[in-house]
């Protein structure tokens, strides 16, 4: 996926993850959309990029804390 949107024909709002810090390497970036997370490198924000639907996002995320 190239071309991320919000739905609305908008740009996506990215912003990095809380875990990125201004000190170390970059991780990545996340963009919410009305039906799907996206995801990509932050140093490579015209790399590859994930998408996931809230469901699969969820999931992930309540895996993460958990592990």
């Amino acid at each position: 996926m190239t071309n991320p949107s919000t739905g609305n024909g908008s740009v996506p709002e990215w912003f990095k993850s809380s875990y990125s810090t201004n000190e170390g390497p970059e991780c990545v970036e996340i963009a919410f959309a009305p039906e799907t997370v996206h995801v990509r490198d932050s140093k490579r924000t015209q790399g590859p990029r994930l998408a996931f639907s809230a469901q699969q996002w969820a999931d992930f995320v309540s895996y993460a804390t958990d592990h």
